[in-house]
C-alpha cells in the first residue's frame, strides 16, 4: 500500500514539476483512505507557506474538522523541511513516509522523533526513492539550462 499512495504523491508531485513549482506531492491517509493530496505552489502564491505538506495537512484538518490528525499518515516525496516537519508533529501525525532525502534531514528528523508531551512520529524513508529523486533532479536540471 504505501509504494501505492507514493504514486499519487508522486503524481502530484508531476502537477508541481508542470506548473514550474520545485516538484513536491503529498498525501494524507487515514483508515487506508485518501483524505488530502497536494503539491507545492509556493510559486503560484508567492508564499513560503504553500509547502505541499501544509496544504495537505489544511485539507484534512478541513475534512475531518479537526487541527488534531491523530492515526494519520502522510506520504510525500521529499523528506520535510524543519517548518512542516514542526506543522507534521503539531498535528500528530503517527506517521510520515518519504521518498528522498533533502540536506536538512538531521534537523527535519530530530523535530519528528524528539519525544515530548505532544507526540512522536515514525518515520519511513526511501519509499520510491528512485523515481521520487529523478523528478526533483530533472526539475533543477531543466531549471540550469
Amino acid at each position: 500500500m504505501k509504494e501505492e499512495y507514493m504514486k499519487i504523491a508522486l503524481n502530484e508531485a508531476k502537477k508541481s514539476f508542470d506548473k514550474n513549482e520545485v516538484p513536491v506531492g503529498c498525501v494524507i491517509v487515514k483508515n487506508d483512505k485518501i483524505i488530502a493530496k497536494t503539491h507545492n505552489l509556493k510559486e503560484k502564491y508567492k508564499s513560503v507557506l504553500y509547502h505541499a505538506e501544509l496544504l495537505a495537512i489544511r485539507k484534512a484538518s478541513k475534512k475531518l474538522k479537526n487541527w488534531r490528525l491523530n492515526g494519520c499518515e502522510l506520504y510525500v516525496t521529499l523528506q520535510p523541511c524543519p517548518m512542516c516537519s514542526s506543522a507534521i508533529k503539531q498535528a500528530r501525525i503517527s506517521k510520515i513516509y518519504y521518498g528522498v532525502d533533502n540536506k536538512n534531514n538531521e534537523i527535519s528528523n530530530k523535530i519528528l522523533v524528539e519525544k515530548d508531551i505532544n507526540s512522536n512520529v515514525n518515520i519511513e524513508e526511501k519509499i520510491c526513492e528512485k523515481e521520487c529523486k529523478k523528478i526533483i533532479v530533472d526539475f533543477f536540471k531543466n531549471k540550469r539550462k
